[in-house]
């Protein structure tokens, strides 16, 4: 278990040697084994903030915690070991099959020379089986839909064994069944296996059928809220 958390953060990108701020100031926290859907306009800075959690870049003021530790006293392999992570980019990979990507996910633990135990394997077959994708394992990859690839990097993500998963649009390019299935996994993650998971989505109403937790980020900051003022107050 682990809570991820921050203070007086200030989010953007530095260009130029200027800093270009996204939204500044925030204050909060993701407790253990919770699962908290990030919700606001497109621009409000949703995916700057989870690449910034997820210690892909640094945050301009401020800080970024697992527990009690900064993320920027952390070494890559620690941080890989904490925090697994999966972005909206589309996956480009060539001549690999479905079970060698997830296996990628084992890397922080092989060691120099990257070689898997069967203890990592079982844990990869695992990681496939739980997102439905195990019937596709031997499969290349660029034989796949934008569906069935983003099952994939998920897989990825919980064949690091992480106990925080961060995730931008993890429903993004699946059918309804399938993002109701991907919803239910990973609350079941969260509730089941303790992990903090913290992702955003656009699908609020099937979110507000599955989610307990909302945060909304917005030009005035961050502020959690239920899932009914979202359906009410707002259009995505």
């Amino acid at each position: 278990m682990a809570t991820l958390s921050f203070r007086q953060l200030s989010i953007g990108y530095t260009v130029s040697r200027r800093q270009h701020v996204v939204v500044d100031d925030l204050t909060g926290v993701f407790p253990a084994a919770t699962l908290t859907c990030l919700v606001g306009r497109n621009g409000t800075g949703k995916s700057t903030l989870l690449r910034t959690l997820a210690g892909l870049q640094q945050p301009l003021v401020g800080s970024v915690l697992i527990d009690d530790t900064p993320l920027s006293n952390l070494s890559a392999i620690e941080r890989a070991r904490l925090i697994g992570v999966v972005l909206t980019q589309r996956l480009e990979v060539q001549n690999l099959t479905v079970r060698e990507v997830v296996a990628m996910g084992r890397s922080p633990y092989t060691g120099f020379f990257g070689t898997l135990s069967k203890a990592d394997w079982e844990v990869v077959d695992e990681a496939l089986r739980q997102v439905g994708m195990s019937p596709w394992a031997d499969r290349y990859v660029q034989m796949l839909s934008d569906g069935e690839r983003q099952k994939v990097m998920i897989a990825k993500a919980l064949a690091q064994q992480t106990p925080v998963l961060v995730l931008d649009e993890p429903t993004a390019f699946l059918d309804y069944p399938s993002k109701v299935e991907m919803m239910k996994l990973l609350c079941r993650l969260a509730k089941e296996m303790d992990k903090t998971i913290v992702l955003s989505t656009h699908d609020i109403e099937l979110a507000a059928k599955i989610a307990t937790r909302f945060l909304l980020l917005s030009e005035n900051g961050l502020q959690e809220v239920q899932a009914s003022e979202i359906l009410m107050s707002f259009s995505f």
